[in-house]
């Protein structure tokens, strides 16, 4: 096998150039088009000065654009610094810091962002619109003749060359960016098609963005597979339903904000989704409880899975499971990883059944962080994930909480996952995070962000003796405080750092 992620591409579209294998709005694009725009974009990101070596800020939505320059980076041996398009001033000049990028490549609306903080000599806007002063237009680096990349450049070993700089969650701070190689990068890729059992009959849909370490993945699984994807640059429940039924998708990529709501649209069982193999969950453990409404409703299976920003597929239920997968295990480790637990003070490996921090070994695990720090591995090139659960005797890998965000009540520990489990069950509550609060007696209490549900009037007090009956004394809510949103990160995650810094600034009680 060769380590050269651009190779993800061309093996497709030089076997079926006229397959469509992205969809963005009326636009379908083939495998040969893909190609003939990576192979361009390169001859003119080299022409003005981009070489083997340099990073690349991408800062653009889920939009064609941003695939053709990652495959063009790939052949130039450049790796892509990978701003979310949600990011500000202050993310953004924080990433240049770590990364120091030769280029950036952005859309029109942040591109102000980068006036103001740190734009490199070379910065090229994507999407229509006027012209910015001092940027040059991707349309017209598309268009342009350019001397195709010597040849030399092309030949050079990819395989442990840095290719993508995703960011971490950065829930315990200011984002890590996450170094992958060609090598990691395509063996991932490899996984999660395998693990999807993606072919050329499907048609994928996307909503986590491209700047993910999931959308990577997504794109390049696709097109390995032969198969297409649809883009999206906005999310709205109904458009993607609409999606569901008009690009009769097979595999749908959703996260838990997108379960639930999908669980809460009232028309749901009018579209036709028979197209749908299974709907895919992904970055947090599963609500049953929604996962199963929306079955009951439709009638298509989940196929949850866990990965990592830093090893990108730890475990994916089998395929071959459905209909009747398993809802409490994220699956099982793909071919060549390993999945363990560990003592979280000891760091001792414990048995099998045994709870304690998940480890994983996979050949497809980062070289590391920008900045450095610590060494998230310990001896044999286990990954400490930081992530609880438990592995069972024949694999699979169950995943409960979070190690820095257990609640410690009176020397018991809490887990917040199992509580937000219950609230959101309650017709009172339309999302909700728990998270833990000093307290003198105990040490720490749990407490709760809520989103009321629609039309509902209620109260914190009404919240808490709802609960009272369905949790252990020790587990039960001492504090509610109303929220208008949970703050998540693009993959679904609640960010509980950010969220108790806003209740701290003042929230309703």
């Amino acid at each position: 096998m060769t380590f050269d992620y651009s190779d993800i591409l061309d093996d497709t579209a030089d076997r079926s150039p006229d397959r469509v294998g992205l969809l963005a709005g009326d636009w379908k694009i083939t495998y040969a088009e893909i190609q003939s725009a990576a192979d361009t974009l390169a001859a003119t990101l080299y022409a003005r000065g981009v070489r083997p070596g340099d990073r690349v800020a991408l800062c653009l939505g889920n939009q064609p654009e941003w695939v053709f320059v990652f495959f063009a980076l790939c052949r130039l041996r450049a790796s892509a610094v990978m701003l979310p398009s949600a990011w500000r001033a202050a993310e953004i000049r924080h990433a240049f810091e770590l990364t120091g990028p030769r280029a950036i490549v952005a859309s029109r609306t942040v591109a102000p962002i980068f006036d103001e903080v740190a734009r490199p000599e070379l910065a090229v806007v994507a999407g229509p619109g006027d012209a910015i002063d001092g940027w040059s237009e991707i349309a017209d680096l598309l268009s342009e003749v350019a001397p195709a990349v010597p040849a030399g450049v092309r030949g050079l070993d990819p395989g442990d060359m840095e290719l993508a700089l995703p960011f971490s969650s950065g829930t315990t701070g200011m984002p890590k960016a996450v170094r992958h190689t060609h090598h990691s990068l395509v063996v991932a890729t490899r996984q999660w098609r395998e693990s999807l059992d993606i072919t050329r009959e499907d048609r994928l849909q996307a909503l986590t963005p491209l700047a993910h370490i999931l959308g990577i993945v997504n794109i390049g699984a696709t097109f390995i597979g032969e198969a297409t994807i649809r883009l999206f640059p906005r999310f709205t429940p109904r458009s993607m339903v609409e999606s569901f039924q008009q690009d009769r998708i097979t595999i749908g990529m959703t996260v838990a904000p997108i379960a639930a709501a999908l669980a809460a649209m009232p028309d749901l069982e009018e579209f036709d989704l028979s197209s749908l193999r299974y709907l895919n969950w992904s970055a947090t453990p599963v609500n049953r409880d929604i996962a199963q409404q929306v079955s009951d409703r439709i009638g298509v299976s989940w196929l949850p899975a866990y990965g990592t920003t830093e090893v990108p597929i730890v475990a994916v239920n089998p395929v071959s499971s459905l209909p009747h997968g398993r809802l409490d295990s994220v699956g099982l480790p793909p071919s060549a990883v390993d999945v363990e637990t560990i003592d979280v003070v000891s760091h001792e490996f414990l048995p099998r059944g045994s709870t304690g921090e998940i480890v994983v070994r996979s050949p497809a695990r980062m070289e590391g962080y920008l900045p450095e720090g610590d060494s998230p591995f310990l001896d044999g090139g286990w990954y400490r994930t930081g992530d609880i659960g438990h592995v069972e005797p024949e694999g699979w890998v169950v995943v409960t909480d979070r190690v820095k965000d257990i609640i410690r009540v009176s020397g018991t520990q809490v887990s917040p996952v199992e509580v937000e489990r219950v609230l959101v069950s309650s017709p009172l509550v339309a999302d909700c995070a728990v998270f833990g609060v000093p307290d003198e007696r105990r040490g720490e209490r749990p407490a709760a962000a809520v989103v009321v549900a629609d039309g509902v009037d209620t109260s914190a007090e009404e919240i808490i003796t709802w609960m009272a009956d369905r949790l252990a004394p020790y587990k039960q809510l001492r504090d509610v405080y109303f929220v208008e949103e949970i703050p998540r990160t693009p993959s679904g995650k609640i960010q509980r750092r950010h969220l108790v810094g806003q209740l701290s600034a003042g929230a309703e009680k």
